[in-house]
Formats: structure tokens, sequence, C-alpha cells
């Protein structure tokens, strides 16, 4: 039996998974349907991360994983590259993961990724692989994509493997003391972007990833956020559908670099998204971008639209700007977002024209 249909009875009464690892039958076409009830996904469904993880109290990264556990389809294997969720959810001999997971260098979890689908390729085409389907996720952070791992990243997009690859990005490299990344957002603090009389903050802004993405001319490319969960179940399923390589860039609050509190991590997303800070698309191959769920809403309604402030009060990281002093560089950052947002407006097919 597959075992995210395996059910137990606890004190409460509720019907819950039993804790322990998801196991599914050889020999089987697994197609889990995509369930968008939250509560019977938590009684019905065991999550791929168990309890006992060190992760941050707050963070956004569990929140995340936790969610794309409940948007897979069947037998999964992940690649995660050295980062805050691989340190944090396998501190040996331990293991909160329940199913096949292996830790790879900060800079090749594409490139593991790429070895494990071409491996399971010839498996499949020999007939010595025991599943019908089995599918393939990278999963790194921002300093394992935008710089460190790009080059792999770029070369698994270029071959063409059949590898979902998800960033899971707070913006930092978080896991060795918040020094900046080419994620790190415009003005933000970092222990290596201080702000002072000299700096304030990071100068630069964020690399474009999922665009750079969208020059591979890769099938799928889509962006997503734990707040608007699901559309992120939508993404994730697509991303694994696709025959080729998918891309999904989750932003991903980190309370201990971002200076917010520990339940604010779901509204700071939230808050990323009303702003166009961070808004939510995905790119089809031959077909372009389409807006989605609360941005869409919002290129349909421009009065939905909120000022940066609403995003940047909830962070400790960014209260140099909200300043009197600051003024200068907020009307900037605005500047830039707004546009970013009229870029994204320009190229969507389903955006008013």
């Amino acid at each position: 039996m597959c075992g995210a249909e395996e059910v137990s009875e606890v004190s409460s009464g509720n019907p819950q998974p039993e804790i322990g690892p998801i196991e599914y039958e050889y020999g089987k076409e697994h197609s889990l349907p995509l369930e968008f009830n939250l509560r019977k996904l938590a009684e019905t469904r065991k999550p791929i991360l168990l309890p006992g993880h060190r992760l941050c109290a707050g963070c956004g990264a569990a929140i995340v994983v936790k969610l794309i556990g409940y948007a897979l389809r069947g037998p999964t294997v992940i690649a995660n590259a050295t980062g805050c969720v691989e340190v944090a959810t396998t501190i040996f001999p331990y293991t909160s993961w329940a199913i096949p997971w292996i830790h790879v260098a900060f800079e090749n979890a594409a490139a593991v990724a790429s070895g494990i689908e071409a491996a399971y390729k010839a498996l499949q085409e020999t007939g010595r692989l025991p599943y019908k389907n089995i599918d393939v996720i990278a999963l790194a952070g921002d300093g394992g994509t935008y710089d460190i791992g790009i080059q792999a990243l770029s070369g698994m997009a270029e071959r063409g493997h059949k590898v979902l690859y998800v960033l899971y990005d707070n913006e930092a490299y978080m896991n060795t003391g918040i020094q900046r990344s080419g994620g790190t957002p415009m003005f933000a603090w970092t222990t290596t972007s201080p702000v002072g009389s000299a700096i304030p903050g990071k100068t630069q802004p964020k690399k474009p990833i999922a665009d750079i993405m969208v020059a591979h001319r890769i099938p799928y490319v889509a962006t997503a956020t734990a707040a608007h969960w699901a559309d992120l179940f939508r993404k994730v399923r697509k991303g694994l559908e696709v025959n080729g390589p998918a891309f999904l860039h989750v932003l991903s609050s980190c309370n201990r670099g971002w200076r917010h509190g520990l339940e604010t991590a779901v509204e700071i997303s939230r808050r990323a998204v009303d702003t166009c800070y961070f808004p939510l698309w995905e790119y089809k191959l031959g077909e372009g971008y389409y807006l989605t769920d609360r941005s869409l809403q919002i290129a349909r309604n421009p009065k939905l639209k909120q000022p940066i402030e609403k995003y940047l009060e909830l962070q400790e990281r960014f209260r140099h700007i909200l300043r009197p002093e600051g003024k200068e560089l907020l009307k900037q950052l605005q500047e830039y977002v707004d546009a970013v947002w009229q870029d994204l407006l320009s190229r969507a097919v389903n955006a008013p024209k």
C-alpha cells in the first residue's frame, strides 16, 4: 500500500498519518491526486519532513518543504545542497526525511540530481526499475543557486534532464552567518553588507534568477510562496509533470536573518506578493509568461497593490530605510520594484493590456 494513505488514530480521535518512511508498491504506477483540502492532507498524507528537525522556530523553509511534500505525485528522490535545510534535518546519525534523500555539496545539487535522473532512465530502459515513474527534485537555497550552484543548474537545463529544481530563497547565506548573496535584495542588511555611514546595506539588486532560467528555454519556470499554498501545489505538480527541466523559485523567510517575529513567516510572504516585491507567475515554453493567484488579481485591480513599506516594516534588516534619513533609499527601492512589476505586466500573456 502507498504509505501516504496509511493512517492511525491519535488521542484526539482525529485520524493522523503514521510517522515514518513513505513506501510505494513496486511495479505500480502511482499518481496521487492533487488535494487542496489542508485538513484532509494533514489527516491522510504522511509528511516528507518528520518532527525532530532542528530548523529554527518560525523558519519559512520548513513550511515550504512540508507543502511541497503534499504536492508530490508518487515515488520521489531529493538531492539537497548544503544549506539550512540540509544541516538542520540530518544531524548525524539522525534524519527527518521520510523519502529517499541525499546531501550533496553546496555547488552540485543540480549535477547530482541530473545523475540520479539519468541512472533511473537507464534502469527503466533495461527493465530493472521496480517503479513505473520516479520524480527527481533538486533542493537548494539562494547561495547554492544564485551563486555557487548556478553552473551546475545551467548545465542541467542545457542537457534537458527531467528534474524539478526548487530554490528556497531566504536571500542570504543564512546557514553560515547571514552573509549577502546574489539573492539578497537591494539595501538589505547582512553581516557582509552592514548598514552604516559608508554603505546602506547591499547596494545591488537581486539577481533575476527565474528570468535567467527562462532564458534557458526550459519547459517550465515559476515563482511561489508558502502564503499562496494552492498556487504552490499547482506549480510543484506542473514542474514534475513537464517533459524536461523545471525551475521553481519559492520565497522563504528567515526570522534570524530578516529579523522578524517567529509568527510572521507566512504574513511576510503574503506582503511580498501584495507589494509586488515578489510577483507570482509561471512561464511555459512556447506560450510565455502568465500571472497567477494574487498577482493576477493585482494586475486586474491595481488598487490592490500595496506600497513597499508594508513588506519592509515587518523586517528589521530594512529598518534603516524606513527612518527619515532613509527616505531616498525607500524611493529608489519602490521605483525598482515598480519597474520590475511593469516589465512583467508587459510580458504576461494574461495581464490586462
